[in-house]
């Protein structure tokens, strides 16, 4: 496949820019306030250089702070020259740009994991709100597609032009040109002389949604010319369908401890509900997780399983790329791990005092900060050389001096520490002495006394591998 720049050739009458970008002011106004960050998400096409192209020239009137991001997604062997490209765009403009690489997964949809990549990546930028650039053709095509499919209601909504992120509160992603065709972008592209690049993929059929727009909506415009504007208002009503059961979800998820959005879904809730009411709870807390939707049979599969299993079983079924499991009576959505057993039982490090000691191989880091009185004694922690590392077996400690030492597989169950966790609970030891235990604390015998010089260590983890993990920094 071949990648080129593109640069638009005037028509014999220029259209003008001007009412262009009042609709999209008009878009961004109402949802942007002054002063707020945005980044568009910039890919190098003919969309999203026009939206930048047009929040660039709207910034200084409602002191908006622009900035873009790239995503390479290692997909094509002309990625390099897509990112050298908007990095040479964003230089001309002086807007500061993140290129950031991505690994797709490989399964049953690239498409899908690409989007999945893409928009964790959008989640890890300084912006309160990400700009998309998809226009009324995108989403027509999408309708399309997704009926093809045999997609849901909220499959059928398509794209909102509007939408918190699920993962990370106070994130807004927009989609201000929802309202304008292919054809409109491309008159602004040509009016203000901007050029971009192409990428000839986007023209072989076998895909299907190149099929539809290249082979199935121009013969659809000869029949329909106003289809664009039908399929998305159709799209409009089945969104406001969506909200509905939201809605409905929200209230038959919370009669219980642990709702939906808090990262935990009550069994119970589920049990007393209707099947479809049922389904429509689970792929609510799913969507709430930023899980990748299984399909219809997958869906009520998992549904079956979380069920009728025994109260005692371990349930753990794939969805989307995650693992959806079931512990004390609540689903949990757990995000596949990089730690391997044998890397996490082997792992030792070695601590010399330091205030913070990184574990880059754990995706963590130990914090020790000094105290007076409260802690880890000092003296008696450092009487033996001092390590850190991983649960193996058999440990005990006695963080209560009224109660017996006792094994610490027992006390993580009473802290309500899922299994899946376990194992990643950093352990500090004083020689063959267990001293520290996250989220248990001290054993009474290191605690420090009164004006003792002590340390109250913190373990610090960059991504959790299930929503509402125990708690590391409890002294």
């Amino acid at each position: 496949m071949a990648s080129q720049v593109s640069r638009a050739k005037p028509p014999h009458k220029l259209p003008a820019a001007e009412p262009f970008a009042r609709h999209v002011e008009r878009e961004l106004s109402a949802r942007v306030d002054r002063g707020a960050r945005m980044c568009v998400g910039l890919s190098g096409g003919a969309d999203s250089v026009v939206l930048l192209d047009v929040v660039v020239a709207l910034a200084a009137r409602h002191d908006w702070r622009i900035s873009a991001i790239h995503v390479n997604h290692q997909l094509s062997e002309h990625a390099g020259e897509w990112a050298r490209f908007c990095r040479r765009l964003c230089r001309s403009r002086g807007v500061p740009l993140r290129v950031v690489k991505v690994t797709v997964a490989r399964g049953d949809s690239i498409e899908a994991a690409a989007r999945a990549a893409r928009y964790a990546a959008y989640r890890a930028q300084p912006a309160d709100h990400v700009l998309l650039a998809q226009h009324q053709d995108d989403q027509a095509e999408t309708v399309l597609l997704q009926l093809l499919r045999g997609a849901g209601v909220k499959g059928l909504a398509a794209m909102p032009a509007m939408r918190e992120d699920p993962i990370r509160p106070g994130l807004r992603l927009l989609r201000p040109l929802l309202g304008v065709t292919r054809r409109e972008i491309e008159a602004y592209a040509a009016a203000r002389g901007l050029s971009w690049v192409t990428d000839d993929s986007n023209d072989d059929i076998y895909y299907l949604r190149n099929f539809l727009r290249r082979e199935i909506m121009p013969r659809l415009e000869t029949r329909v010319p106003a289809y664009r504007a039908t399929l998305c208002r159709a799209a409009e009503h089945l969104g406001e369908a969506v909200q509905l059961l939201d809605t409905l979800a929200a209230i038959d998820g919370s009669v219980d401890a642990g709702s939906p959005i808090s990262g935990t879904l009550a069994v119970a809730a589920l049990q007393r509900l209707p099947d479809a009411r049922a389904r429509n709870l689970l792929r609510y807390f799913l969507a709430s997780q930023a899980v990748l939707m299984p399909d219809a049979r997958r869906l009520h599969e998992a549904l079956r399983q979380v069920l009728t299993a025994k109260v005692d079983a371990r349930v753990c079924i794939n969805v989307g790329g995650m693992t959806l499991r079931r512990y004390a009576g609540a689903l949990h959505v757990v995000a596949p791990s990089p730690l391997e057993s044998p890397l996490l039982a082997d792992f030792s490090r070695r601590w010399r005092d330091e205030r913070r000691l990184a574990v880059p191989e754990l995706h963590a880091a130990l914090e020790m900060r000094r105290r007076r009185g409260a802690g880890i004694a000092l003296d008696a922690l450092l009487a033996k050389p001092v390590t850190l590392r991983m649960r193996r077996g058999g440990e005990k400690l006695q963080p209560d001096a009224a109660r017996p030492r006792r094994h610490v597989k027992d006390l993580l169950q009473e802290q309500g520490v899922p299994p899946w966790l376990r194992d990643r609970v950093p352990f500090l030891w004083s020689g063959e002495r267990l001293v520290w235990v996250a989220g248990l604390g001290v054993d009474c015998a290191f605690r420090a006394g009164a004006g003792a010089a002590g340390v109250t260590p913190r373990w610090v983890e960059q991504g959790q591998g299930t929503r509402g993990a125990v708690e590391r920094a409890k002294p």
